[in-house]
């Protein structure tokens, strides 16, 4: 059978040695993608929501 195909499309980052080791210290050396898709998708969420109130913003003028 083989292992199920995985839901994400693997794309490759350089982050600093001391980046990844307060990462590694936080989450540990198996939860280091997790945690940087959460962070991604947290700051995709920050963005957007300011992105979407400086165009009402700029609606309101």
């Amino acid at each position: 059978m083989g292992r199920p195909p995985l839901r994400f499309q693997e794309t490759k980052i350089r982050i600093s040695p001391e980046m990844r080791a307060r990462i590694e210290a936080l989450v540990g050396n198996y939860r280091i993608s997790a945690f940087i898709r959460e962070a991604i998708e947290h700051e995709l969420d920050r963005r957007e929501k300011l992105k979407s109130k400086m165009e009402k913003s700029r609606e309101e003028k």
